[in-house]
């Protein structure tokens, strides 16, 4: 396959490489918080269309369901077909997507609309990661740009916490959907002249059998926890939905086995650098799902924040991970990134740590705004190396699929977040209620918040297993960011 021609500077790199850059970040923040943005206009949402308390997850569930059992197949498209053309595809069809949620009269419609948007997001993420990959070859410019996509990656959700607030209170819950149709065809108008194309060379036949086997594997096991979060892990059907996962996701494995074209090569996976990061993107999404769901239940209903006000608590966290993204992208080349990642999540523990000593009687300065600034501290010291590494040698052929199975690690670990870890937080408080009853009347407020509290302290347990499995597994050095031949651009 001819590789696209791409015009170099007298450097012999990409004069358009931070205007791509630009447009990649903003495609990727549209992504990342629209999986967040919806959370606080559900309310209105839900009265406006009459959705039921039972279906009102499904507004957040469509979005994440179709997201993370596709992005496997997202990359190995954008891969094959060219991720520049994917990329505007994926920017074409989210705004499309987001503008039929937008004018949706009833509750099908817009979670036809959600799962769209997911389906969308699929493309577009693991291309968006890629072209950061192929675009920037020199290795301290390559960990700024990482440094720019970590702090989406970390800051995201709590900036949608924030817009999702400000156009529900000032607009209307609509927008926070119709938010997106400009940004996404700005974005698009930008791409056509600053991003170069590129598509991996040699075999690039689709292998049908392991998409379709890992799609409804993963279908299954996000579904599967959706459940359990809702109908608990009592419930037959939970079970049953994780054994059919099992079965699917087997298959997967044994048929990338022997597939000559295999959609996720297992190379990509048992690399240690890769495979570690991957791991710890897991457990990170498995453990922070906790401070954003309990923390804004915890300002609402406890301090009395309104919906606007709630989201705004949050932006000491966006504005950290911002601030020490810049730290950790100049650190990175030259400590590497086995001693940030590390470093990170167990300062992020701490910061959840911190979060467990809540008490129906804390206050935000005092007991919540310190525990947020060390959490988004140590969250940017892992983001910004985690998706170096994530793409580590992965070369020219699999960069697509190498940044689907990091954003795949981390929506999964955000299911099994909301599952297990609320799951913890309502048997905890159960506990709790039966052995303070001279608590009276005030025993179920206190009983949540120790429900909260016992949750956070699970979530750190998360991000500290993390840290261990980045220092036992990670082995690259300060090099790390240069790339083989096979990973230049084409």
């Amino acid at each position: 396959m001819a590789k696209a021609r791409v015009e170099l500077d007298e450097n012999g790199l990409d004069p358009n490489r931070w205007r791509a850059l630009f447009v990649i970040a903003i495609a990727s923040l549209m992504v990342v918080l629209d999986a967040s943005i919806v959370n606080i206009a559900l309310p209105s949402a839900q009265a406006e269309l009459g959705i039921s308390d039972a279906n009102r997850q499904w507004v957040v569930t469509a979005y994440s369901l179709a997201f993370g059992s596709l992005l496997l197949l997202g990359g190995r498209i954008s891969d094959y077909v060219g991720r520049k053309k994917i990329f505007i595809v994926g920017l074409i069809g989210f705004a499309v997507a987001s503008a039929l949620g937008g004018i949706a009269s009833n509750q099908e419609l817009l979670f036809a609309a959600r799962a769209l948007q997911g389906a969308f997001g699929a493309l577009l993420a693991p291309a968006a990661l890629a072209l950061i990959n192929v675009t920037f070859t020199v290795p301290k410019e390559r960990a700024r740009a990482f440094g720019v996509y970590g702090a989406i990656a970390g800051g995201g959700a709590a900036i949608g916490l924030i817009l999702g607030g400000v156009l529900t209170e000032y607009a209307n819950w609509r927008w926070c959907l119709g938010v997106n149709v400009p940004i996404a065809l700005f974005a698009v108008l930008l791409a056509i002249p600053f991003i170069n194309e590129s598509k991996a060379t040699g075999d690039n036949k689709y292998d049908i059998p392991g998409a379709t086997t890992v799609t409804l594997g993963l279908v299954a096991l996000v579904y599967g926890f959706s459940q359990a979060a809702t109908e608990g892990w009592s419930d037959y059907s939970t079970y049953r939905f994780f054994i059919v996962s099992a079965i699917f996701l087997i298959a997967f494995f044994v048929i990338e086995k022997k597939v000559p074209n295999p959609l996720l090569p297992l190379r990509v996976l048992t690399e240690r650098n890769r495979g570690g990061s991957y791991l710890a993107s897991l457990l990170v999404g498995t453990g922070l799902f906790a401070m954003f769901l309990f923390l804004s239940i915890y300002l609402q209903s406890f301090l009395q924040y309104s919906s606007l006000k709630s989201g705004f608590a949050f932006l000491p966290f966006s504005a950290g991970i911002i601030v020490f993204a810049g730290i950790a992208s100049q650190l990175l080349p030259k400590i590497g990134p086995k001693p940030l990642m590390t470093t990170g999540l167990i300062a992020a523990s701490a910061g959840l740590l911190l979060l467990s000593r809540i008490t129906p009687t804390s206050t935000y300065v005092a007991d919540i705004l310190p525990a947020l600034l060390v959490m988004s501290s140590g969250m940017a010291l892992f983001f910004i190396p985690s998706a170096s590494t994530a793409l580590h040698n992965a070369g020219e052929h699999d960069a697509g699929v190498a940044g689907a199975v990091l954003n795949t690690s981390q929506q999964i670990g955000g299911a099994l977040g909301a599952a297990l870890l609320n799951t913890v937080a309502i048997s905890s408080a159960s506990a709790y209620a039966k052995v303070n009853t001279s608590l009276g009347e005030n025993v179920q407020v206190y009983a949540q918040v120790h429900g909260f509290s016992t949750a956070f302290k699970f979530g750190a347990g998360f991000l500290l297993l993390g840290a261990i499995v980045s220092f036992f597994l990670l082995n690259v050095g300060k090099d790390s960011l240069v790339e083989s031949e096979s990973g230049a651009i084409n």
